[in-house]
């Protein structure tokens, strides 16, 4: 049966597991130049994704940069950002969360997926959003959490508007443990880590932004309305 998200835009789903495969594809993760404060590593992928006979189907789309609009990440929009692509095969999972939001069958949907491992160091705390309470543009995003490595913080905050001022929903969302958003309805932030020990942490995680085909982030004309002509170029297209 399909997770339904609540009235408040949420919901939150337990024993969302990574395999070992993908546990170790977070070991070599390259550096994210971009976002993060420096503490920051990343892979990622875009996919289409489409209802066949036997459920959803994938298909991997030619990796592109990836461009966010400069309203929805003041920080580390409006420029290209240029990631290697996974090397782990998420999209089991792409496709049970797509169940479990209860995407609308009768579409195709583009599908972003970002893998992301951050750091905590005794000098400097591992940045989780440092574009601060957002909406990521999409219509659903889902958020998991794979490890947390002798790290605290990390809390993840769901709010109902921009300036309101307490949020409707926060945890420390462990291990095994993935949140769904109604990304138009609900703002989000996550806290920044810190260590527990001198020897420093990291949080490993997944976000998969789900968007109609036809509102999709990628290709040539999402990109050209994305960018801003003033800010830093961030790579070219690996096309």
């Amino acid at each position: 049966m399909n997770q339904q998200l609540t009235e408040d835009g949420l919901a939150l789903l337990d024993g969302v597991l990574a395999t070992d495969e993908q546990l170790a594809s977070y070991e070599d993760c390259p550096h994210d130049p971009y976002m993060g404060n420096g503490t920051r590593y990343k892979r990622f992928s875009q996919y289409k994704i489409f209802r066949g006979g036997d459920g959803w189907e994938t298909e991997l789309l030619p990796a592109r940069a990836y461009v966010t609009p400069k309203k929805f990440n003041p920080v580390g929009g409006g420029f290209r950002r240029l990631y290697s692509p996974l090397v782990a095969d998420f999209t089991g999972l792409v496709k049970r969360l797509a169940g479990e939001i209860g995407l609308d069958p009768s579409t195709p949907w583009q599908i972003n997926v970002h893998q992301n491992r951050s750091v905590a160091e005794v000098t400097r705390h591992g940045q989780l959003t440092p574009e601060g309470r957002h909406k990521d543009g999409h219509e659903y995003v889902s958020i998991s959490v794979f490890r947390r490595h002798n790290v605290s913080g990390g809390h993840t905050r769901v709010w109902a508007d921009k300036d309101s001022g307490e949020p409707l929903w926060e945890r420390t969302l462990e291990p095994g443990q993935t949140v769904l958003l109604d990304d138009r309805a609900v703002f989000h932030d996550v806290t920044d880590i810190e260590p527990l020990t001198p020897e420093g942490g990291h949080r490993d995680i997944l976000i998969i932004a789900y968007s109609r085909w036809d509102e999709r982030w990628y290709g040539d004309a999402h990109d050209n309305e994305a960018l801003d002509t003033e800010a830093p170029d961030g790579g070219a297209d690996a096309t």
